[in-house]
């Protein structure tokens, strides 16, 4: 692989959107249109495609990769593609459109740059729509492209996508989104995906691959806020390492150097960095998203879990954590004041919910006030006790540091993803 290529800016992307809106033939289209498939791929495909009698060859199939998504014809996981350009490498998270599999939408959606939501021309801004655009929205995904498929099927009408533009607009000023995309397009036909279509010459944007070519989506790193949490302690006489104490870790915010001078939560012992250590050598900075191993000029106590950080940029150190709550386990509901392991960057700590404030009505975005259950998919803003301090910043602010997760302390179950405010 030449350097020009591994150094190609990569844009995550994940698509929703409701069942059979034509997630997986698009992701399929873009793909097959980029000839980014092997040729025993394709060769697969077309021999599904007949003994399932598609008139067209079924671009769904190059990510329904499950039996039971092939046998039912909707995609029920979250699946994984990567395709390139020459301008730009793509990841995609293909997630499912059914209600019960909004948790799935909550994890491919986490680490995305950008959101394409889906929209069938012939049932226009329904439920699931709402759903998924809120969750865009409380991921901080700041880039959302609404595609309105199937318009072969409306006899490609500028007044239908023009009425879902407005559906969708009146719904999403309400939503903390920087960027809202349109695009008129036909997954199965190939329509505005990587050509213009010549089907709706009123359409004067991009097609799909060049406004995911040219977006402009900037860092989602914070560079300013120095925080790197301990993952483990690579203890001085073992095997490998011989008269070195490092820990090892990934920057998780911000910029340490040589020479910098840090502060350790939460025990508050001060030191400064001696080198920042890789497997290839040492480096003159580390940011996000490297690994390595930091070494301090003093011998203090650190321990997994404990988080490095700069003296006059601390995170939040506190027990009750604001938080939104997507409510992910569809055996137990949200038990108020049940006992929970809570997973936060390294560290882990007994946890209860000791307040519902409200849910919020995907719909209208209205607060719910009077229920304070919260089951599958659902979700609230809730007060989470810690049985010992987190150190943690606002999830607008910085991704990782801003979010946890619940796991049932009994079943071992992850039951909950909290977005801290």
């Amino acid at each position: 692989m030449s350097q020009s290529v591994q150094d190609m800016e990569i844009l995550r992307f994940t698509t929703a959107g409701s069942v059979d809106d034509g997630k997986s033939t698009l992701i399929g289209r873009l793909m097959y249109d980029t000839k980014t498939i092997f040729e025993d791929q394709l060769e697969a495909v077309e021999r599904s495609s007949r003994r399932r009698g598609d008139e067209n060859l079924n671009l769904a199939l190059l990510t329904d990769g499950l039996r039971a998504e092939r046998e039912q014809g909707i995609t029920i996981d979250v699946a994984y593609r990567y395709f390139a350009t020459p301008r730009r490498k793509f990841i995609i998270a293909d997630t499912p459109g059914h209600i019960q599999y909004t948790r799935n939408m909550v994890t491919g959606a986490s680490t995305a740059n950008l959101a394409i939501v889906l929209v069938d021309a012939r049932k226009g801004v329904i439920e699931q729509t709402r759903r998924h655009a809120f969750i865009a929205s409380l991921l901080r995904i700041q880039n959302v492209v609404v595609c309105v498929n199937k318009m072969d099927l409306v006899d490609y009408a500028e007044s239908v996508f023009d009425e879902i533009v407005h559906a969708f607009g009146d719904f999403s000023s309400k939503l903390d989104v920087a960027s809202t995309t349109f695009l008129p397009i036909s997954a199965l036909h190939g329509d505005n995906v990587v050509e213009r279509s010549t089907h709706m010459p009123w359409y004067e944007g991009p097609s799909l691959l060049y406004h995911l070519e040219h977006v402009q989506i900037g860092s989602e790193a914070n560079h300013v806020d120095a925080r790197f949490p301990v993952q483990t302690v690579i203890r001085p006489h073992s095997d490998r390492y011989h008269d070195f104490r490092g820990y090892a870790g990934r920057v998780m915010g911000g910029v340490f150097k040589p020479g910098d001078e840090v502060l350790v939560l939460p025990s508050g012992f001060t030191s400064r960095i001696r080198a920042i250590h890789t497997a290839d050598g040492e480096l003159e900075e580390a940011f996000w998203p490297h690994s390595v191993a930091i070494t301090l000029e003093h011998d203090i106590d650190v321990s997994r879990g404990d988080m490095i950080v700069k003296p006059q940029n601390q995170p939040r150190v506190g027990q009750d954590v604001d938080a939104m709550l997507c409510w992910l386990s569809e055996r137990k509901p949200l038990q108020l004041g049940g006992r929970y392991v809570l997973r936060h960057t390294t560290r882990e700590v007994k946890a209860i919910v000791r307040d519902v404030h409200y849910k919020v009505d995907i719909n209208s975005l209205h607060r719910v006030e009077d229920d304070r259950s919260i089951a599958l998919n659902e979700i609230g803003r809730v007060t989470v006790r810690t049985s010992s301090p987190l150190f943690h910043d606002e999830y607008r602010r910085n991704r990782m540091t801003g979010s946890f997760v619940l796991v049932d302390e009994f079943s071992n179950e992850t039951v909950a993803a909290g977005m801290i405010r």
